[in-house]
């Protein structure tokens, strides 16, 4: 029997890209004759109490010798001290998203102490996955060996093409957590410049993450006087999502890193044109042709990008010819489960 160990911190129902990615990854190693038992931390990670890195040390305490067990970055960069009495009984691998030291926000104490968890964690590690060869290249900065590390990029399903909004109103959709990370206020700073201009911005994404930041957000949105020009719809489930990218026909990100960008692949999937920055893996998760692409944290560049989108008729149509030539490569989740069955019979 093939038994695999599968590590999350929290909720895998949990709708962002990293735990969407486990999750996918877990349901498609049934097909590969893998029994894969979920494991689930509790905490607040990245920063987890002492008491909840002791429950993870137990936890690890109790899986058999010789046992295969993947760990999601977001937990295994943060217990270095727990891993290490079981790093040679187990084989653990790291499952690297994008280092959390990079995570918007942080200050230079929490970024160094963060830095400084995760190149001892992953000293430990038998393997590493990534999502992406930007996450790879960036983990030579943490002294792992390239040959210990695999990307596995994730899937995405087939959609439906979008129909956009169907008027003249330009739909403008982002897909992302209110989180400092996805960069809103760039996006809403780089609106308020081109309200002569006929669109609407829906944000979806969870505003309970990181309240303060979804404060601050709907403060913004007042201050730029956009409360009618921009909605922010909360977490919403697949069905619903599904009719936001139908009628929308331009998807934007703003973010200021991505260790891959999972919504770019599905924006792609219903032949949306993106506008998004260049920050992290995005310049190579989208393809070429179907954006316009900008640094993080610029707004003007951004709304100038935004502005060519509404205003340039030819432009509009060529980025969404490319977007909809891109959907016939659509990479499956089966592909990316495929890859894993793969990776662990070598393991």
């Amino acid at each position: 029997m093939r038994r695999l160990y599968f590590v999350v911190p929290g909720d895998i129902n949990t709708l962002t890209g990293g735990y969407r990615y486990d999750k996918h990854i877990i349901e498609g190693l049934h097909q590969y004759g893998w029994t894969v038992e979920l494991v689930t931390l509790s905490g607040d990670y990245p920063f987890p109490t002492d008491q909840q890195r002791t429950l993870a040390g137990e936890i690890l305490s109790g899986l058999p010798d010789k046992a295969t067990v993947i760990i999601d970055g977001l937990a295994y960069s943060t217990l270095p001290a727990q891993i290490r009495p079981h790093h040679q009984r187990l084989k653990i691998i790291a499952l690297i998203h994008h280092p959390l030291a990079l995570e918007t926000g942080l200050d230079a104490q929490q970024s160094a102490f963060l830095k400084t968890q995760e190149t001892q964690a992953l000293q430990l590690a038998h393997r590493v996955i990534t999502t992406s060869a930007s996450t790879k290249a960036s983990l030579s900065e943490y002294a792992v060996p390239a040959s210990q590390i695999t990307t596995i990029r994730p899937g995405t399903h087939a959609a439906q093409l979008a129909q956009g909004s169907g008027t003249d109103l330009i739909n403008l959709l982002c897909v992302a957590t209110l989180t400092a990370r996805k960069g809103h206020s760039v996006l809403l700073n780089a609106l308020s410049d081109h309200q002569d201009k006929h669109w609407h911005l829906y944000c979806v994404g969870s505003t309970e993450r990181d309240p303060q930041i979804s404060a601050g957000l709907f403060r913004l949105r007042d201050k730029l006087q956009l409360q009618h020009r921009v909605t922010f719809t909360g977490e919403l489930d697949d069905t619903h999502l599904r009719r936001y990218y139908q009628q929308s026909d331009l998807f934007v990100l703003a973010s200021y890193h991505e260790g891959y960008g999972m919504v770019l692949d599905e924006a792609i999937a219903y032949g949306l044109p993106i506008v998004a920055t260049n920050a992290g893996a995005m310049a190579d998760t989208i393809p070429t042709g179907a954006a316009l692409l900008v640094t993080p944290g610029n707004s003007p560049a951004l709304g100038d990008a935004l502005a060519s989108f509404m205003t340039n008729t030819t432009l509009r149509t060529q980025l969404r010819s490319q977007a909809c030539a891109a959907r016939s490569i659509r990479r499956s989740w089966e592909q990316a489960s495929a890859e894993y069955a793969e990776f662990l019979k070598n393991v």
